[in-house]
């Protein structure tokens, strides 16, 4: 390990101890019986750590500690269900509350990026920012023709510490993958690359600038999404412009309820979007924490979804969609036997798993949930159960799914905020019913059929000529191969008489030896005349087996 990654790891462990921090560590079970020894610590006694309660302490420490661990503490806030209130309030601040940068230094980056004044492109720019998060700040601004709009920037010296963070990562997930049992199962390596280049395309936000474009286009006028605008003419890598919008955040549930909205329409529209994303676009927001996401309540009985920052996007490949929908199709039908089937096809378990026996497994995993309200289901201890079962039967975890589950948790967590008796499967069960036929069924098949129409109408006429080219390549293919299965019996039958040769050899050469041992003192005594005839019969049969054995056909 460099001596820049062990002095970061020695900085991560002196920040954690800074913010008191030990108390968290200390209380696990595993080290309550030296829990006193924080008693002798200077810093217990020195600093004000115990004027400020652990959430406070955490959140601080996680925004001491760079983006990454910013990032971890976005994800935790979602998870109200796995944390103390206390910590999932106070993380909560993480995802648009982190300590912003100065608003000079936030000047300089828009002019270095945009190559002139804040003043030239922008009728009025705010210094207090909207929003700061853990990779860039948001500042309100106005174009010249009054448009209100959001600027987005970039942290300063952000691409560095990542880099220094990652390698961290990467080097702890070397370790696990060599040494830990569940490494080979597990791929960190995969996750940590993943995860990687997630960060890259975040830090690029003409990157999310695209990615906001292309949502929009996708729904449209949708009365369940809207994206804001993209100003591409003032946007950078370090810098997007974006339509200003203005909706209720959708964590404040209080403003919800007092604006009239319709708690279990907007739950039931959270899902649908989720599920429209994923296997009608295949470009799903990857990031949808509540501090990215707001409702126009206009329309209480209809409100609509207002999101932002597109900095993590997901696709899946066709293969995975596919297999992914029959999955959750299967899972909600409690066919368990398919549900398994479809691991063992798609290669997430071993060919050789027994097929009763995993169904079985999943089986006592999913019964329990169904038909419950979401209050009442937590995932987190749901997919522990799977995890349980993955190990039991050497499932792999599938890198490319890993965004596909941090979304899928962030919005069974919102769900849960929003209307805890949403029942999440009868609401997403039609959507992947509707998704099997529109894809699957006959109306599906003769769609693609008229697709590939034009291809086979300009290919078919050259069928003849490519089958007759198809069937003389197999003919030289097969006299080639035929070559070398006679070449192959060849060196075989070689190796074969070279080893019978190499065998007739030692044995002349031990039947030699005995001759020596029997016969040396006869020889010495008298000579080649005085050799009985065992003794010629050992020689004459040694020599023989030599030469047999040394003879070349």
């Amino acid at each position: 390990m460099r001596p820049r990654l062990i002095w970061r790891l020695v900085v991560i462990q002196f920040v954690l101890l800074r913010h008191g921090l030990d108390e968290i560590v200390l209380a696990l079970r595993i080290f309550r019986p030296i829990r006193f020894l924080k008693f002798f610590s200077p810093w217990y006694w020195l600093s004000d750590n115990r004027r400020r309660t652990r959430g406070e302490r955490l959140v601080a420490a996680l925004e001491d500690l760079g983006p990454i661990f910013v990032k971890f503490g976005q994800m935790l806030s979602t998870r109200r269900d796995l944390l103390p209130p206390d910590l999932a309030e106070a993380l909560s601040a993480l995802q648009d509350r982190v300590r912003p940068f100065p608003a000079d230094i936030a000047r300089q980056r828009i002019e270095a990026a945009l190559g002139d004044s804040v003043t030239t492109h922008f009728a009025r720019f705010e210094a207090e920012p909207l929003a700061s998060a853990s990779i860039a700040q948001v500042h309100a601004a106005t174009l010249d023709d009054g448009q209100e709009v959001i600027v987005k920037i970039t942290r300063p010296g952000i691409h560095r510490r990542i880099r220094s963070d990652l390698e961290i990562l990467y080097t702890i997930a070397r370790l696990a993958e060599r040494y830990w049992s569940e490494g080979p199962r597990l791929h960190p390596v995969e996750v940590v690359t993943e995860f990687d280049k997630t960060l890259m395309n975040e830090l690029d936000l003409q990157r999310e600038a695209a990615n906001a474009a292309e949502i929009r286009r996708q729904f449209g006028d949708s009365p369940q999404l809207y994206v804001p605008q993209v100003y591409w003419d003032w946007c950078r890598t370090d810098v997007l412009v974006q339509e200003r919008i203005h909706g209720i955040p959708v964590a404040r549930t209080d403003l919800l309820h007092a604006a009239g909205v319709d708690m279990k329409r907007l739950a039931e529209i959270g899902v649908e979007v989720f599920f429209t994303q994923v296997f009608k676009h295949n470009f799903f927001h990857a990031d949808m924490h509540p501090g990215n996401i707001f409702v126009d309540a206009s329309a209480p009985r209809q409100p609509r979804y207002m999101a932002v920052d597109f900095g993590i996007v997901g696709s899946l490949t066709h293969e995975d969609q596919r297999y992914l929908a029959e999955n959750f199709h299967a899972f909600f039908n409690r066919d368990y036997r398919r549900v398994a089937e479809l691991h063992v096809e798609s290669g997430w378990v071993p060919r050789t798993t027994r097929i009763e026996e995993f169904e079985a497994a999943i089986r006592t995993v999913c019964e329990p949930i169904f038909q419950k309200p979401l209050r009442e289901i937590s995932f987190g201890h749901f997919l522990l159960r799977l995890f349980q079962v993955a190990r039991q039967f050497s499932m792999e975890v599938q890198p490319q799914l890993v965004l596909l589950q941090k979304t899928l948790l962030a919005i069974e967590g919102l769900g849960r905020e929003l209307y805890p008796d949403l029942d999440l499967w009868e609401t997403a069960k039609p959507f992947i019913e509707r998704w099997m036929r529109d894809r699957m069924g006959p109306k599906a098949f003769l769609r693609r059929l008229r697709d590939e129409a034009p291809y086979l109408n300009q290919h078919l006429s050259e069928l003849p000529r490519l089958s007759i080219q198809a069937l003389q390549q197999i003919h030289r293919q097969s006299d080639i191969l035929e070559g070398q299965q006679r070449e192959l019996r060849t060196l075989r039958d070689e190796a074969r008489r070279d080893r019978t040769r190499n065998r007739l050899t030692l044995l002349g050469g031990l039947l030699l030896a005995v001759f020596v041992m029997t016969q040396g003192r006869g020889l010495e005594l008298h000579g080649i005349h005085g050799l009985s005839w065992l003794g010629w019969a050992e020689l004459v049969g040694a020599a023989a087996l030599i030469y047999a054995g040394l003879r070349r056909p």
